[in-house]
């Protein structure tokens, strides 16, 4: 296939995946009525895995584990500590409001990799921290407290996990050879046991086998996992990393409208202000990403 359509096969599957993924922001919401959030977390990540190595097998890919310390670190963080806090988040908050607090994951990333990783950080993008720290006083509201004070500390945290760990992904894959789809895969295993132990640990009501919660498990395991990292990974493939960056924007937007349209979630005009500048702090740093990748490209 020519170039061409290969590029534009890779912005369809942009658009799937931000659809998979932003919906399932409203699917993991409503299925806590039917299964407490740690017995979900557990569950879906175990399938998920049980999902991402039957794509290994089905593709012949690489399932050699590399620096098996870090990798359990990563999958303590990115799939255990991640999906806790998310899931514990969407208890009391919102569907929309939990992924856009969530997807501030990309500016907590600055100052950590300036911190742990030597990155500096130009003065462009301390402007577009600075638009995107506004943006979430103005969703939090503190002067007004409204919603889940508890709820929305949750899904900031989930962010700050979420940015650390890409932060260790990113410092592994500098010091090791890593196949992605491998390294998901082992990482949501190591997380999911440790999910397991905590759903074992922790006292909750019985499951309500209801056709939604086995469709919100299904919706999870085979599209939300299987499904969108292989979408992900052709979209790595023939697009540029910061171009697909790009595409993680319409996650929260989607599961903020989706919210709004199946929930009947309607944010206030301070909080959809807040919201409106996060996106464009995020849609700066991503932009950001996507210029100096094609400069350093053109400087080769």
């Amino acid at each position: 296939m020519p170039a061409s359509g290969k590029s534009r096969l890779a912005f369809v599957a942009l658009t799937l995946l931000a659809l998979i993924w932003g919906y399932n922001w409203v699917v993991m919401k409503q299925v806590i009525q039917y299964v407490d959030p740690f017995d979900f977390s557990a569950i879906r990540t175990v399938l998920g895995a049980a999902t991402l190595f039957l794509v290994l097998l089905i593709l012949r890919r690489p399932m050699k584990i590399t620096a098996l310390r870090q990798v359990a670190l990563l999958g303590v963080l990115q799939t255990a500590a991640f999906t806790a806090l998310i899931q514990w988040a969407l208890v009391a908050g919102g569907a929309g409001k939990t992924a856009v607090l969530v997807y501030t994951m990309p500016f907590w990333v600055l100052p950590m990799a300036w911190w742990l990783l030597g990155e500096r950080i130009k003065g462009s993008q301390w402007f577009a921290i600075a638009v995107a720290g506004l943006g979430l006083v103005l969703v939090l509201e503190p002067w007004a407290m409204r919603g889940s004070l508890f709820s929305n500390l949750l899904a900031i945290a989930g962010g700050l996990i979420w940015a650390a760990s890409a932060v260790l992904a990113k410092r592994m894959r500098r010091d090791h050879a890593f196949d992605l789809l491998s390294l998901t895969a082992w990482q949501m295993l190591f997380g999911a046991l440790v999910l397991c132990v905590i759903a074992v640990l922790h006292p909750s009501r019985p499951i309500d086998p209801t056709p939604y919660f086995f469709g919100a498990l299904a919706f999870n395991a085979v599209l939300a996992t299987g499904l969108a990292w292989l979408l992900w990974l052709y979209v790595l493939q023939h697009l540029s990393t910061g171009l697909a960056g790009l595409s993680t924007l319409g996650v929260p937007m989607i599961g903020a409208l989706a919210g709004w349209l199946e929930l009947g979630e309607r944010p206030g005009a301070v909080e959809l202000t807040g919201m409106l500048l996060i996106g464009t702090a995020l849609a700066l740093i991503s932009v950001m990403a996507l210029w100096q990748s094609r400069r350093a490209g053109a400087d080769r």
